[in-house]
């Protein structure tokens, strides 16, 4: 009897332990089933984002946010508070990839010299003076030798603040981020710009307009159509702060202005901090870095180029960057010169001349004159050359560029005294090259490039496909940006855009895009991203690129490392990215683990925040993205 009950005692021991197991497992599986869910949760809101953030993290960025927003009047406070939103980005993986990384020493990267605030690399005005001033050689791009190359982040203003948000910023900017007041007092009567207290406000004014771009432009489209989609792209040289791109947007056409680094201090920079299209350039003795027949309009409102010299070789240029049937639109000297010699301090003879050498110049490359009205007038390119050739005119002066030449060759290309020659057209009333969908059907319509088959293995089926993965990808960054759609970042850069999808796919957003097409990139599609209706331009990235620092909201760099690897210094080009990225700016890598752990290496030792994130597809495709974000730093007070 005592031998049955022990037994019956250690079956009940048994069961119990095997009860009390069977609990804790549960448990464990439970806790990680919660665990796992809620940190693959995506975060759907700003507050939710800053929850998760820790205390120090969250310190830091309040004691920040005072210093870029300090208080202002309540007459300010509309505008202020458009420009004081925190940045709030989503850092979690979604698939908890464990990454093997190897454990890299982190070079700290020290403020440069607060003398270089400014600093644009190719467009030094030290460097400058070494060069020819004839045709304006020493203003063109001259980068850096090997032993002039920065090692050091570019400090931002001591006050700086997070720019006014678009729309806003078309008419306000911070005076504190561009502390320049020479325009404000050299143009004051032509209404450039106006110091209002802290702030600069841009009435719309420019020297040939002085009722304002938006009327100028008014006065435009009644003499050429504006606003029925054939024209979206254009060209405004010598563009000052740029009201003329500024106002354009309005209309859904999208301007490339630019103008040199030269002494009307900042133009470039002002219009980039107003949130409108810019880049630093001028027409030298080199080709403009765009492709043959990008632009549907080109424009000069008194821009101090001399049109008539060199045989017209300027018009030839804007000749080539011109579409088939794009418009030249012309105001200023020599323009309505009968009116205005006396104030042009020239005279009626010289003047004369001048127009004459334009009209000539501009016959001979068979452009129409479509009007002159006032102070405008106005050219229109043929549609083709059929006409032009037959009346032999494009083979007198000057004469037509050999078949060897690249048209769309445009990166430290001389100028030459010759005309591009269009695609051959079968009849008068065909578009050479292939006619354009007017906007915005133009940006998804498959551009007559790809239909000509003129990029190597693109046809229109990977056209469609570029599209749709596009599609699939922003609406992965919404997630892990959640800002993107709402209108926190206006400046946007595409380093290696290829087809063009990454501008196309957010087209509908406040928000513009720098389309560049890296000079060695294996495939040159910059003039099918113009055919489709957006802007861009050709770079070497192991150089600085044309533009002043801190003018950039958010960079996309795709594969552009695994192009540029083994060519120059990583270090170097993400210091360049560091230079034009504004504080509080984001950076999107897509590549390799690898390479993108080596650019983490990098950008931890120049006060970037960052994390690598799994492909919009899952964890099991090799490609990877790095999410980054600038802290928020400014220079000392002198």
């Amino acid at each position: 009897m005592a031998k049955e009950n022990s037994s019956h005692h250690l079956a009940e021991a048994k069961r119990k332990r095997l009860t009390w197991i069977l609990c804790v497992s549960g448990l464990c599986i439970l806790s990680y089933v919660l665990g796992s869910w809620q940190n693959n949760t995506v975060p759907t809101s700003s507050s939710e984002v800053y929850s998760r953030m820790g205390c120090d993290e969250t310190t830091t960025t309040a004691r920040a946010q005072t210093q870029r927003n300090p208080s202002s009047s309540d007459d300010d406070e509309s505008l202020s508070s458009s420009s004081s939103e925190p940045v709030g980005l989503d850092f979690e993986s979604h698939h908890k990839l464990e990454l093997k990384v190897t454990n890299q020493t982190v070079k700290y990267f020290e403020p440069c010299d607060m003398s270089l605030s400014e600093y644009t690399p190719c467009e030094d005005r030290e460097r400058g003076r070494r060069f020819d001033r004839n045709m304006m050689k020493y203003r063109e791009r001259h980068c850096p030798s090997k032993d002039e190359l920065l090692y050091c982040l570019i400090p931002p203003p001591p006050n700086y603040k997070i720019p006014f948000k678009w729309p806003q910023s078309r008419d306000y900017a911070w005076y504190d981020n561009i502390p320049h007041k020479e325009l404000s007092i050299e143009k004051a009567i032509q209404n450039w710009i106006q110091v209002e207290g802290e702030r600069f406000r841009f009435p719309g004014g420019g020297t040939m307009f002085p009722r304002g771009a938006d009327a100028y432009i008014d006065d435009i489209a009644r003499l050429i159509p504006l606003t029925d989609g054939a024209i979206r792209t254009a060209i405004d040289t010598g563009c000052g702060v740029a009201s003329f791109g500024a106002y354009l947007l309005k209309r859904d056409i999208v301007a490339m202005s630019f103008a040199p680094r030269d002494t009307h201090e900042a133009q470039v920079q002002f219009a980039l901090e107003r949130g409108v299209p810019a880049i630093i350039g001028i027409m030298g003795s080199r080709r403009l870095p765009y492709p043959a027949r990008a632009f549907d309009l080109a424009h000069c409102s008194r821009c101090l180029i001399p049109w008539f010299q060199n045989d017209g070789l300027y018009l030839t240029e804007v000749d080539r960057v011109l579409r088939p049937g794009g418009y030249w639109i012309l105001s200023g000297p020599p323009i309505n010169w009968k009116k205005y010699w006396k104030g042009w301090e020239r005279s009626q003879e010289d003047l004369k001349q001048e127009q004459d050498s334009i009209e000539n110049a501009a016959r001979s490359l068979c452009w129409k004159k479509v009007t002159e009205k006032g102070d405008l007038s106005i050219w229109q390119k043929p549609i083709n050359h059929v006409e032009c050739n037959k009346l032999k005119r494009v083979h007198k002066s000057p004469p037509l560029c050999s078949k060897s030449d690249q048209p769309d060759f445009a990166w430290y290309k001389d100028l030459e005294s010759c005309v591009t020659p269009l695609p051959e057209a079968n009849n008068p009333n065909e578009f050479a090259g292939g006619a354009l969908e007017d906007w915005p059907d133009r940006a998804f319509a498959v551009p007559p490039r790809i239909i000509r088959g003129t990029i190597p293995d693109t046809n229109a089926e990977k056209f469609r496909e570029d599209n749709e993965v596009w599609k699939e990808r922003i609406a992965y960054y919404k997630q892990i940006m959640p800002e993107l759609s709402r209108g926190r970042f206006r400046n946007i850069m595409d380093m290696n855009a290829y087809l063009g999808g990454f501008a196309a796919a957010i087209m509908k957003y406040p928000s513009w895009v720098m389309n560049v097409v890296p000079v060695d990139a294996e495939k040159q599609t910059l003039g099918v991203i113009y055919e489709r209706g957006f802007i861009g331009t050709y770079q070497d990235w192991c150089e600085g690129f044309s533009t002043y620092p801190r003018t950039y909201d958010l960079i996309h760099a795709g594969g552009l490392f695994s192009i540029y690897e083994n060519r120059c210094d990583v270090a170097l080009i993400l210091l360049e990215m560091d230079r034009i990225l504004r504080p509080e700016g984001t950076v999107v890598f897509r590549d390799n683990v690898e390479t993108l752990t080596k650019i983490q290496s990098i950008t931890n030792g120049m006060k970037w925040k960052s994390r690598i994130l799994d492909h919009e597809k899952g964890p099991f495709n090799p490609e990877k993205i790095l999410l980054a974000v600038k802290s928020y730093w400014t220079g000392p007070s002198s």
